[in-house]
């Protein structure tokens, strides 16, 4: 299961909102929705979270293998 949990610390961690990244970097109301919901999201997004957050991959999605 991929989960966005490490992107929420991440935003916490920069003392960064959403409502930022969606003002000022061009992510979408539908994309934070999404990742709120541990919805799948393109590579895309995933480049400009990154971009926006000056961050690795690794600070926004973590994968958990299934039981």
């Amino acid at each position: 299961m991929i989960t966005y949990a490490p992107f929420w610390k991440t935003l916490k961690r920069y003392s960064t909102s959403t409502y930022e990244l969606i003002k000022n970097d061009g992510i979408s109301s539908s994309t934070i929705h999404r990742l709120r919901r541990n919805l799948p999201v393109d590579t895309k997004t995933l480049d400009k979270l990154c971009k926006a957050l000056y961050c690795s991959i690794s600070d926004v999605v973590e994968y958990i293998p299934d039981k």
